[in-house]
């Protein structure tokens, strides 16, 4: 069996045990899942790319050794060699069965090939025994320290302190990624030991101590409020936030007035996202059992063609949220929860489509992983997951336009109330 055939044979393994007995027929998302049960399992990031490459066999030159180990250890092997050796033994054993040679009384070759089969078969246990002590020895991968310390409690912005001792792990380059955004991967210098960094919103983050490209230890970051606060992005630019001040209104609605974007210096001629988010300093319920119900609209602060609305649960671990429009924008809509997410353009959303800049009376059910969501009482759709997202972190309102929520109650599935406005 060639490497191309092997590499396929073992992804393909990897996709049948998530569900997916055609390859052929996998979508964009169902990549994206496999590139996320190969992270969960080995802590190695694939791109879906990379899956489809090898997928593919559409590869000249073996692919990278970490690569090929991580596929190897999502089945259960320690290291690619080991995944080769083993594949390679079992087609060997396969050959010899097809051979077929007339009984005899005494047949010296057939007990030769025997006694080759033991010699090698006892070989692999040695070569097996050297990998696994020389890449504990080489990797120490669990030697590394990695801590994390906010310079303040709950302002916004605020800036942590990541310390790190790499003295005993070795790798060929290490970074720092602080949340879920692998646009704020840092590259580290194993011989310091402190890297600071600026986290300019709130929320709940897990930083990744990265060597090569294997996660060696996590870190949870914690970026609370204990009140709501209000900012807009741009979709292009540096997407720093904008902080608005809002008025004193906020004692009856949570709402960003234009009155309140414009004098925040926020330009409103520019596309934006303008964010309401609430992270409490402490939690304690489950993402997979709660309801929230809210009374909400959407103010349009300039021509948007699909005015967007989005109410969010954050999580410690994934994201649980829905995102609406009108029923013409159908394309666009989006949800998830937990490790199952859709979009528009790949399933048919437009349950979840309604007038944003309406009032809507919104209902968000979670009851042991399965999500309803139901719009003016009418359920308009439901799902299931299968990976928890952790405990509630947070609540949000996100839009193209300017929010304002007349009624939002956060409750466990015992009535127990976790947040009320």
């Amino acid at each position: 069996m060639s490497d191309q055939d092997l590499v396929r044979s073992c992804i393909k393994e990897i996709c049948k045990k998530n569900g997916f007995d055609d390859p052929g027929s996998m979508t964009q998302r169902d990549f994206e899942l496999i590139s996320g049960a190969i992270e969960e399992r080995t802590g190695i990031l694939l791109s879906v790319s990379t899956i489809k490459r090898l997928l593919n066999a559409d590869f000249s030159r073996i692919p990278q050794t970490t690569t090929l180990n991580a596929i190897a250890a999502y089945l259960g092997f320690k290291t690619w060699q080991e995944y080769k050796i083993s594949m390679q033994t079992i087609s060997t054993l396969n050959e010899e069965k097809k051979i077929v040679r007339p009984l005899r009384r005494f047949n010296l070759r057939v007990n030769w090939n025997w006694i080759g089969l033991a010699v090698i078969v006892f070989a692999i246990i040695i070569f097996f025994g050297f990998i696994k002590r020389s890449s504990k020895l080489v990797l120490n991968y669990d030697k590394a320290q990695f801590s994390a310390v906010k310079t303040t409690n709950n302002d916004i912005p605020n800036t942590v302190v990541f310390k790190y001792d790499l003295d005993k792990v070795n790798a060929d380059s290490f970074f720092i990624q602080q949340s879920w955004d692998k646009r704020r991967r840092v590259k580290i210098d194993k011989n310091q030991h402190v890297l600071t960094d600026i986290y300019y919103e709130p929320g709940y983050h897990v930083a990744k101590l990265i060597a090569n490209d294997s996660v060696i230890k996590t870190v949870d970051v914690s970026i609370p409020t204990d009140k709501w606060i209000y900012y807009a992005k741009e979709r292009s630019g540096d997407n720093l936030p904008k902080y608005i001040t809002v008025g004193e209104k906020q004692d009856k609605h949570l709402q960003i007035s234009k009155e309140d974007a414009v004098n925040s210096l926020v330009n409103i001629e520019k596309e934006n996202q303008y964010i309401m988010a609430y992270f409490p300093s402490k939690f304690e319920s489950s993402s997979d059992n709660f309801i929230l119900k809210c009374r909400i609209k959407v103010n349009e602060i300039r021509n948007n063609v699909c005015p967007s609305l989005m109410c969010e649960i954050f999580c410690q671990k994934n994201f649980m949220y829905f995102k609406s429009m009108p029923k013409g924008c159908s394309n666009e809509i989006s949800v998830q929860f937990g490790d199952n997410a859709l979009n528009g353009s790949t399933a048919d959303l437009s349950g979840l489509a309604m007038d944003v800049k309406n009032w809507q009376n919104i209902e968000f059910v979670v009851k042991n992983k399965k999500a309803i969501i139901r719009i003016n009482n009418v359920e308009s759709f439901s799902a299931d997951y299968k990976i928890s997202a952790g405990l509630i972190t947070g609540l949000g309102f996100i839009s193209n336009g300017l929010c304002e929520v007349e009624f939002v109650e956060l409750r466990d599935l015992d009535g127990k109330v976790i947040y009320q406005k």
